[in-house]
């Protein structure tokens, strides 16, 4: 019983500190994405949004009841957790969902769409970024290090020779000696 009531103080602890996880605004929502899923893991909800409801049978169990009424409550509260975790103007808009998966994929098919085309916005970023005399190698070496976390976030992927060559071929005009020794070496 004991266990049972620290548990439960515990979720009730990380729902209290659910203000704490970045409103979905429409950015970055891979990264919202995840975080949101952890949350729902670890407050044993997230499982309504892989699994379909319990039917309701006329001779059924009390055990097949109690199933469906603990998947209900669990739908319910992931919903309210989903919807707690979007700004205002997307809570106005998906509202009215009925289930949390719903909500879930209708989420997942709009930003997912837009996520292409942040991808392809990231990688065309990446091709046409070309470091310049007159700032630091290093800045701008850590502005290519930002890029490649970005590939990470949006689980693009880049064989490591081209990243190298990439680099490479991305420092300043006056590097042309260093470039090419680096070039040729194996």
């Amino acid at each position: 019983m004991t266990t049972t009531t620290y548990e439960s103080g515990t979720l009730r602890e990380l729902a209290s500190n659910f203000f704490k996880l970045d409103r979905l605004d429409g950015g970055n929502f891979r990264r919202w994405q995840k975080k949101m899923h952890f949350l729902l893991s670890t407050l044993k909800i997230a499982y309504v949004l892989d699994t379909l409801r319990p039917r309701e049978n006329e001779n059924e169990t009390v055990a097949a009841t109690r199933e469906r009424k603990k998947w209900d409550n669990a739908d319910y509260m992931c919903m309210g957790h989903i919807l707690n975790g979007l700004s205002d103007g997307l809570f106005d808009t998906y509202q009215n969902e009925v289930t949390a998966k719903k909500l879930w994929d209708k989420l997942e098919t709009r930003y997912i769409t837009e996520d292409v085309t942040s991808k392809k916005f990231l990688v065309n970023h990446f091709n046409n970024y070309q470091m310049v005399d007159g700032h630091s190698v290093m800045e701008q070496f850590h502005d290519i290090e930002k890029m490649l976390n970005q590939f990470k976030q949006h689980d693009i992927k880049m064989d490591e020779m081209i990243v190298v060559s990439s680099i490479i071929n991305k420092l300043p005009a006056s590097w042309k000696d260093f470039k090419r020794s680096l070039k040729h070496k194996k």
